[in-house]
């Protein structure tokens, strides 16, 4: 008898037959669930490398930025002394060297995207110059132009590398407000 009590013991623990899987609707498939994962990540990997490209591109910008910007005053005070060796004859060989350097930083500046902002006789723009000073303004000098550039400010692929300090041409103020003097006390008592 232990051989019946037995057979129906494990008879009593079988498994039920198995009855086949039917997808859910809706749910993907294991070999569509890899796909769509796969497809997720090489477009996060895109993603990615995009990012990757363009932040090396905006760290290569800033460090050009920085070394022009440390340049600047080399390249103006040889400008500076060209400017002073103006008066020597053209056949002049050192003249023929200062002016060979200019069209050499002339052409490193413009191949780094560097572009002056200030030019005499034009527009004042504030968020590219700043005004150190004031001259009347005449015909020659309209109002609100500038006169004169004291340095030049350089702009570098769209940003401001630099502002330029100009003097600016303003009409006169002959008429000071109603009811004070020009010393600034009040004329009515």
């Amino acid at each position: 008898m232990p051989e019946e009590s037995s057979d129906a013991a494990t008879g009593s623990r079988a498994e039920p037959p198995e009855t086949p899987k039917v997808p859910v609707e809706g749910a993907p498939t294991p070999t569509e669930d890899w796909s769509t994962r796969y497809k997720y990540l090489l477009a996060d990997f895109d993603n990615f490398r995009r990012r990757v490209e363009r932040d090396r591109e905006s760290i290569s910008r800033q460090a050009r930025a920085g070394l022009v910007r440390e340049l600047l005053p080399i390249i103006e005070a040889f400008r500076g002394a060209r400017e002073s060796f103006a008066r020597l004859p053209a056949s002049d060989p050192m003249r023929k060297g200062l002016d060979l350097l200019d069209h050499e930083w002339s052409k490193f500046l413009k191949h780094e995207g560097v572009e002056p902002v200030a030019e005499a006789g034009g527009p004042f723009r504030a968020e590219e110059a700043e005004a150190v000073g004031e001259i009347p303004a005449s015909e020659a000098q309209p109002e609100g132009s500038i006169a004169e550039v004291v340095q030049q400010g350089y702009r570098f692929f769209g940003g401001l590398l630099r502002p330029a300090k100009v003097i600016v041409a303003r009409a006169h103020r002959a008429a000071t407000a109603e009811g004070s003097s020009p010393e600034g006390t009040s004329t009515k008592e």
